[in-house]
């Protein structure tokens, strides 16, 4: 049964299995919503790390490790949920496809060493500027930027998943 997923829970992400022979075939995978670089020092730093902007994630520390080597996944969705303050109060509304078809979100993941020595996936969505998107330009805060994560159409996932580096930033527009 479907269940809402916040910052530092768990949560499933496909991406592509690791090695050459296998480099075509899709796993899902269970990872921390808040990608770990490896030089976070425990979980928590997921908190400011569970969407990278499509801007920035080729340099900021956090992110351009796992970018770089083309570690992209994607975030199965059935909706997603973003405050409207129009009214003067953050009013959450839930956004999905037409159809409550699942969407698949563009994101990136990294596996980190937690200090007790385990190993563990984490994962971060990829937000794009939404100021002029006639839906999502309507969340968030009025003074902030608005921003929208990259929803991927079916057709994109396999070239999303396995891309060159250099060629992922089309998905962005």
């Amino acid at each position: 049964s479907p269940q809402d997923i916040f910052p530092l829970g768990l949560a499933p992400f496909i991406r592509l299995r690791r090695g050459k022979q296998a480099a075509d075939t899709r796993v899902v995978e269970n990872g921390i919503f808040g990608l770990l670089p490896r030089f976070a020092s425990e979980v928590a730093y997921g908190r400011k790390t569970y969407n990278a902007r499509s801007e920035t994630v080729a340099v900021l520390a956090s992110f351009k490790q796992a970018w770089r080597a083309g570690q992209r996944c994607i975030g199965p969705a059935e909706c997603i949920y973003e405050p409207n303050w129009e009214t003067g109060r953050a009013v959450r509304w839930r956004i999905g496809q037409a159809g409550d078809v699942p969407m698949g979100i563009a994101g990136i993941y990294a596996t980190w060493r937690h200090p007790d020595g385990r190993e563990l996936s984490t994962f971060a969505m990829l937000t794009v500027n939404a100021d002029q998107h006639p839906v999502m330009r309507r969340f968030h805060r009025p003074a902030e930027e608005k921003r929208m994560v990259v929803v991927l159409h079916p057709d994109a996932y396999a070239e999303w998943l396995s891309c060159a580096v250099a060629a992922a930033p089309k998905f962005f527009r």
